[in-house]
């Protein structure tokens, strides 16, 4: 049903040999693995299903639904949704997912989401046996890829999801046991891929000198984790969680304020899915572009990192003022000077 890349993964093989665990993965899970416990928790749904879904769905938090609706779920619209919506071609073309407000609301979604009668016979599997899990969400429709099924059990054993289960207790997340499943604060579980080491005190407290990463190391591991895509023949990054101005800034190994200044961010939060480019943006937008139309309510600086130009330069071309913050009415504009 939907095509998952990463920048460390192949395409993924159910026979496959396993491979090194990926950096993306491994970053994915350090920051969502919480919100998915809470979700056994909440709503009797393994930890490590929830987890397995929303990595395999949203290649790890990359892809153009998570990025641009905050839809780790691939959840579509359906006609009881009443919020945003996002249009992508996936079984179809232009079809019609949900937008969510940040991404740990889409979790609380899916959980919702599954509460449906169509899935009522997932919740008769313990949440220990997050095979059956696998194969019965396949078995209800939840998605249409033969393999799916697969995918999820090899994801859970590859980066040891099942462990997610130790940190909630079975009278805790059995919903069938009748116990209530949202009194208790759940510990942080230790896979064993992020085990620390004991420190071994000596009589002197200086630590053990580790060398500092190169600034050209640190420029390497956020393109890593950050795509580079090109949009009006500029480079950018789309942000992720936990990103900021400043620590992007000091990856690249440039100062915040032009960083800042490139993206018309002057006393602007950096939030999800925002775009940040990595150079000046152009004055204009390109030839084959002399116009857009815009929606009402949409942001001008939203449309200005979308379409790669300057945002003064954008608003001056259009008579408008640098205090207009969004459009109030259905309007074309100019994005280069149209020739008389």
């Amino acid at each position: 049903m939907r095509k998952v890349i990463t920048a460390v993964l192949t395409v993924f093989n159910v026979l496959a040999i396993t491979a090194a665990p990926s950096e993306q993965y491994l970053r994915y899970i350090a920051v969502w693995k919480d919100v998915a416990v809470q979700q056994q928790l909440d709503y009797g749904i393994p930890a490590s299903i929830t987890m397995a879904q929303a990595l395999l769905e949203s290649a790890a938090g990359t892809s153009e639904l998570a990025v641009n609706a905050r839809n780790h779920f691939g959840i579509k619209c359906a006609d009881d949704w009443m919020g945003d919506v996002y249009r992508y071609d996936d079984d179809a073309k232009g079809e019609c997912f949900r937008v969510y407000g940040d991404a740990a609301e889409s979790f609380r979604d899916h959980s919702l989401f599954l509460q449906r009668p169509r899935y009522r016979t997932l919740f008769d599997i313990p949440v220990t046996d997050y095979q059956s899990w696998a194969h019965r969400l396949k078995e209800c429709g939840y998605a249409t890829d033969p393999s799916y099924a697969h995918k999820l059990i090899k994801i859970i054993q590859d980066y040891q999801l099942d462990s997610l289960y130790q940190t909630v207790s079975p009278t805790q997340s059995d919903k069938q046991s009748g116990a209530a499943t949202n009194t208790a604060t759940p510990s942080k579980p230790v896979l064993s891929y992020q085990k620390e080491a004991i420190a071994t005190f000596t009589s002197n407290p200086e630590p053990e000198y580790i060398e500092p990463l190169t600034a050209a190391k640190e420029k390497e591991l956020l393109f890593l984790t950050h795509a580079k895509k090109k949009v009006n023949g500029r480079s950018y990054i789309t942000a992720a969680e936990g990103d900021s101005y400043a620590n992007i800034a000091f990856r690249l190994n440039v100062p915040e304020r032009s960083l800042r200044v490139w993206n018309d961010a002057l006393g602007r939060n950096l939030k999800v899915g925002d775009r940040v480019f990595l150079g000046l943006k152009k004055a204009y937008g390109p030839k084959e572009k002399v116009a857009i139309w815009v929606s009402p309510g949409e942001s001008t600086w939203y449309v200005s990192q979308r379409e790669g130009v300057q945002l003064r330069k954008m608003l001056e071309l259009n008579g408008l003022d640098i205090t207009v913050r969004s459009f109030r009415t259905r309007q074309q504009i100019l994005l280069r000077k149209v020739k008389e």
